[in-house]
């Protein structure tokens, strides 16, 4: 079986995947250049995420949707075990957001362009102005309504395991009393780690957790500090056992 899901990438899964690729960021980015950016930036990424998710036969499974508000929005923090953690969220979080991402990511063919006209968010950490551009950005984007998703981790895993969380998503939820959503991702370590980026997929499944928003209760330092570590503490409650526990990740 191993074997045949080999051939079956190289030869059929990929080479679709790379198209639906392209297809996707042209109708991204001509769909945000004429009209409506959050429409177009959202929902043919979520189906680009669903179709590669299933054209790899990834099954997906999503514990705790009913934790959602429909009408509020949400700075959703989740941990980072590797690539499949934006095709989980982006398929089957089911919530239209916004992504703050690291700026490397804009050289990415076609993608990060698309990205680009979806208006997600390059984080720029060139400079003390650049980073204060890239939050104001994120903050005018959850005034206007929208939901925020961040990897606190900053980078992803080299272990599956979480390393420490950065402060910034919990100062911009602070800042505008929004509630934090912890999320899990568990699986995407186990299909493709950072060392084998590039590389075909191992078989396994995926499961995405929702967790219950943590609700602002106060501003402050204080505050931003306890949210913070309430969060990585759901985030890692929810870890299967052979990822419990922090290691440090250098690349932070």
């Amino acid at each position: 079986m191993t074997v045949l899901y080999k051939i079956y990438q190289i030869f059929i899964a990929y080479p679709l995947i790379i198209i639906a690729s392209i297809i996707t960021s042209v109708v991204t980015t001509t769909g945000c250049f004429i009209g409506n950016g959050h429409f177009w930036g959202y929902h043919p990424g979520r189906l680009w995420a669903r179709f590669i998710c299933t054209i790899l036969f990834l099954p997906v499974k999503v514990v705790g949707r009913e934790n959602l508000d429909p009408g509020q929005s949400y700075v959703f923090v989740a941990n980072h075990q590797g690539i499949f953690d934006v095709f989980v969220i982006y398929g089957y979080l089911e919530r239209n957001f916004k992504w703050m991402m690291k700026k490397s990511l804009r050289k990415m063919p076609f993608i990060g362009i698309a990205c680009e006209y979806a208006k997600h968010i390059y984080v720029d950490k060139s400079g003390p102005s650049k980073i204060k551009a890239t939050y104001d950005n994120a903050r005018e984007i959850l005034r206007e309504g929208m939901s925020l998703v961040v990897f606190p981790e900053g980078a992803r895993t080299f272990t599956g395991h979480m390393g420490i969380f950065r402060r910034g998503a919990f100062m911009l939820a602070d800042e505008l009393q929004l509630p934090v959503c912890p999320l899990t991702i568990n699986g995407s370590f186990n299909i493709m780690p950072r060392q084998r980026d590039g590389h075909l997929v191992s078989w396994h499944p995926l499961t995405l957790t929702i967790h219950k928003p943590i609700e602002p209760k106060g501003k402050g330092p204080e505050q931003i500090q306890e949210m913070m570590e309430e969060s990585y503490r759901v985030v890692m409650s929810a870890l299967v056992p052979e990822y419990q526990g922090t290691v440090e990740n250098p690349d932070q």
